[in-house]
């Protein structure tokens, strides 16, 4: 397998000249393929340089990316895509917010206690600059108003697990970012909602109770199902045989319930069916976090796996958000692509800035700055998902994620170059 990337590595550059000869003498039916081959070997390729190993994932989105605007039809016109594509979307994004609870642990909110100014300074600045700042982008840059918002979504999104990567990266405090995204993520159902209701312009409709309620299931569903696992896995014999009693009420009320009540669920009333079904999503996170550790015993490596779940899902959405919006990225691509690095790199120096005039120490104002500047993008991606509009609202963090990456990887090299010479 090795000597395929290594291969890969070294066809690469051969096929970025030949993309640019076909451009250069515009023999332009050969373009797709071409520029889909050289994304695909640079992706395997970057597997071979050990410097270079941590941008193989946004390597994958630009693959993405590719086969999105080149070869729409391929994703779209798949039948489980084309007849189930919202449940599909929920699903994945589950699984992919599911992936990133198992790297979480319920010990990281022992640490709020002990870090209440930082943890308090980065919440702030969390829920304030990005939203903001998305807000004020917007209304230089005139874009459509469902464009506009999905700007403004990303920023009012909770920071992912990416930002806890590069916080390690650059030899900041890992235990502080750790616990930021945790409390960060927490929050989302109250704040993400609160923020896009007040900024959001009255051209897209923001329903601030559906999108609570979205929230809870693609977010705090599946990762406080993860979180349950951890606490299973790490509890005392007496708490393992409380949570298995639990499960097994839990199994026999839903068999119960999905029984008596068949057939009759049209008639109930859709606000008490909404808050039922929330319950029973609760419900099915505590099962599910009890099946996954039962899984995890028999399958030693599937938490090792979960990360790569949760790219995959993130690669996914990618993918089929490039394929919905192809056209409204040849408008105004390069012009969202600006308004992402300016959104993403003025979250980065307001964290910091605003983290030392807090009187915290380099450190934590790098972390923060960390947290700050890297947005969620699996959650706006659920939210447009589930509000069935990844074409719009998912365009903004399509562009934003992969920008997110690189640049968070090469802030968090410059800050671990400067933190070893001093």
């Amino acid at each position: 397998m090795v000597k395929y990337f290594r291969f890969s590595l070294y066809a690469f550059p051969v096929l970025l000249l030949l993309l640019v000869v076909l451009i250069v003498f515009n023999a332009m039916a050969y373009v797709p393929l071409i520029s889909l081959l050289a994304a695909v070997c640079l992706a395997l390729g970057l597997s071979q340089i050990k410097k270079l190993k941590m941008y193989q994932y946004t390597a994958w989105i630009i693959v993405a990316i590719v086969l999105g605007m080149f070869y729409p039809s391929m994703l779209l016109d798949v039948p489980i895509i084309n007849s189930n594509g919202k449940a599909l979307n929920l699903l994945i994004v589950q699984l992919v917010m599911f992936g990133m609870g198992t790297q979480m642990s319920i010990s990281y909110f022992k640490h709020i206690r002990k870090m209440k100014k930082a943890v308090i300074v980065g919440l702030l600045c969390q829920f304030s600059i990005m939203p903001l700042v998305g807000f004020l982008l917007t209304r230089i840059v005139s874009f459509e108003p469902e464009i506009a918002a999905g700007v403004i979504l990303i920023g009012c999104c909770a920071s992912g697990l990416a930002s806890n990567v590069m916080a390690y990266l650059a030899g900041a405090n890992l235990e502080l970012s750790i616990t930021l995204t945790a409390v960060a993520t927490l929050l989302a159902p109250i704040m993400t909602p609160l923020l896009m209701s007040q900024l959001v312009g009255t051209d897209v409709n923001i329903n601030f109770s559906d999108m609570f309620f979205n929230i809870i299931k693609i977010v705090v569903v599946p990762i406080g199902a993860a979180l349950l696992f951890d606490y299973y896995k790490m509890g005392s014999a007496r708490v393992r045989k409380t949570i298995r009693r639990l499960g097994i009420f839990i199994l026999s009320y839903l068999f119960l319930f999905f029984t008596i009540t068949y057939g009759f669920d049209k008639e109930m009333n859709a606000s008490y069916m909404k808050y039922l079904g929330l319950f029973h999503y609760l419900c099915g996170a505590i099962i599910f976090g009890l099946l996954f550790y039962f899984l995890s015993k028999k399958i030693k490596k599937i938490v090792l796996w979960m990360p790569y779940v949760s790219m995959g899902g993130i690669i996914y959405f990618t993918a089929i958000t490039i394929s919905q919006s192809r056209d409204y990225l040849m408008q105004i691509g390069l012009l969202l692509l600006v308004v992402a690095m300016i959104h993403n790199m003025l979250g980065y120096f307001f964290g910091y800035g605003l983290s030392r005039l807090a009187g915290l120490s380099i450190k934590d104002s790098r972390t923060i700055a960390l947290e700050v500047g890297m947005q969620n993008g699996g959650m706006a991606f659920g939210l447009a998902g589930a509000l069935n509009k990844l074409a719009t609202l998912g365009l903004a963090a399509a562009v934003f994620s992969p920008w997110m990456n690189i640049s968070g990887s090469l802030l968090a090299n410059y800050w671990k170059r400067t933190r070893d010479r001093n």
